[in-house]
């Protein structure tokens, strides 16, 4: 192909160019292309009906952004040369390659202690390896281990396009504009101190916005409590198949799916060549789903039932709790739904999650959000700022719930036969 370069049209961001021949090998890898196949906000759009969109779209809008941001430094005489920006725009465009379905219900069901930044970092060598190691900066910037940290910290700090990206896009599709932020702004304001990133006074407003904004959207959106009901669900129902998969029970599943539902996945097996990360890679939200729909009409009664409440949007219940509950009040819990569905007191366990939601705004122990003066002096913003509170800011809410399956009357005479 003579001429790679590409325009996509982003609803969020308007046209963005693809720079070169590299950055449309990487969009064309299959890791990537898979990141299509996957909602960037999970099951949020059991909340938000227009939360369909995809961690591709998120991946495509960061790499708009830093390339920006990029142009925002030099004009300020930063120097970042056409390899390194070509590399940073990668190393951000990659960032999520290793969310699986429903990011956080994978990770606490079918692998155990793997996270999702660690398989990011693996595909990042797997693609290296297929293009010939023309990755390795943008995996030493990926890593915090190139010389120029402030490219590290366009991707992973408390002010990168990352964040920038998914608030405004996240905000578009849900509709709730608080969480909209002036990321044009904010990126013209960038500058570099000390091989750090700073933030010209002038933009502080704009510093103070995106901290509210993200806060907002935390509580209304990614810790929304029917989103949170819907995920510690979707947890139950593939912890009960992993358990029904373990005894030697044969579901219907993608082969994807079935080799981590049928085997005990822990992060050893995993490596840029390994069996694990090939077939990590095939999963994706449609596995997940199509699974839990048959499943309704499964012979295990416990999985069937919470598969047909999950598919019917008869979610999860939740109730806040003033404490954690005690190991009395977890046995009633199941002496409760045994009786009730004529289940076992184990079965029972699967009807009710405990679960805390938390998230804090700022955190002064991580890369701080540094504001520049006129005189050359920097100040982090929690000490800038004239109308945020540093107790405020650095303080992590927490709201303790009770997720409970809905005792409702044909449901339960369907799940009792």
């Amino acid at each position: 192909m003579a001429n790679k370069r590409k325009i996509i049209n982003d609803p969020v961001f308007g046209f963005i160019s693809i720079p070169n021949e590299l950055v449309f090998d990487v969009l064309q890898h299959p890791y990537v292309q898979r990141l299509n196949r996957i909602r960037q906000l999970g099951l949020s759009y059991l909340v938000y009906p227009g939360a369909m969109h995809s961690r591709f779209g998120h991946s495509l809008g960061a790499m708009h952004l830093m390339h920006e941001a990029i142009q925002a430094l030099r004009l300020k005489g930063v120097v970042i040369t056409e390899d390194e920006e070509t590399a940073a725009m990668i190393a951000i465009l990659l960032h999520d390659i290793g969310h699986g379905p429903f990011s956080h219900v994978l990770e606490h069901t079918l692998v155990d202690g793997v996270t999702h930044e660690e398989i990011s970092l693996l595909m990042m060598e797997r693609i290296n390896q297929d293009l010939g190691g023309r990755l390795e900066t943008a995996i030493a910037i990926f890593t915090n281990r190139y010389p120029k940290h402030f490219l590290h910290q366009l991707i992973s700090s408390q002010l990168d396009v990352d964040r920038m990206d998914y608030l405004c896009r996240d905000s578009f599709f849900t509709g709730v504009q608080e969480g909209r932020v002036a990321s044009e702004r904010l990126l013209k304001m960038l500058d570099v101190r000390n091989d750090r990133l700073v933030v010209q006074v002038k933009g502080i407003y704009s510093v103070e916005k995106f901290l509210v904004a993200r806060r907002l959207m935390y509580w209304q959106v990614y810790l929304h409590k029917t989103s949170v009901a819907a995920e510690q669900q979707l947890i139950r129902i593939l912890s009960r198949a992993k358990e029904l998969a373990r005894t030697g029970h044969e579901l219907f599943c993608s082969p994807a799916l079935h080799y981590f539902l049928y085997r005990q996945i822990s992060f050893n097996m995993f490596s840029p060549d390994s069996e694990a990360l090939d077939r990590y890679a095939l999963l994706d939200d449609t596995d997940v789903l199509s699974a839990v729909k048959a499943w309704i009409s499964g012979e295990d009664k416990v999985l069937s039932a919470l598969s047909r409440s999950f598919v019917n949007r008869r979610l999860f219940r939740g109730e806040l709790l003033e404490a954690p509950l005690t190991e009395e009040q977890k046995a009633e819990l199941n002496r409760e739904y045994a009786k009730a569905l004529g289940i076992s007191e184990h079965e029972a366990q699967y009807c009710w999650s405990e679960h805390v939601s938390t998230s804090n705004t700022y955190s002064e122990k991580a890369d701080t959000i540094d504001i520049l003066y006129s005189d050359g002096t920097v100040r982090d913003i929690s000490e800038a700022s004239e109308i945020l509170d540093l107790q405020a800011l650095t303080r992590k809410p927490t709201k303790r719930y009770l997720f409970k399956y809905r005792l409702d009357p044909m449901e339960n005479k369907k799940m009792s036969k």
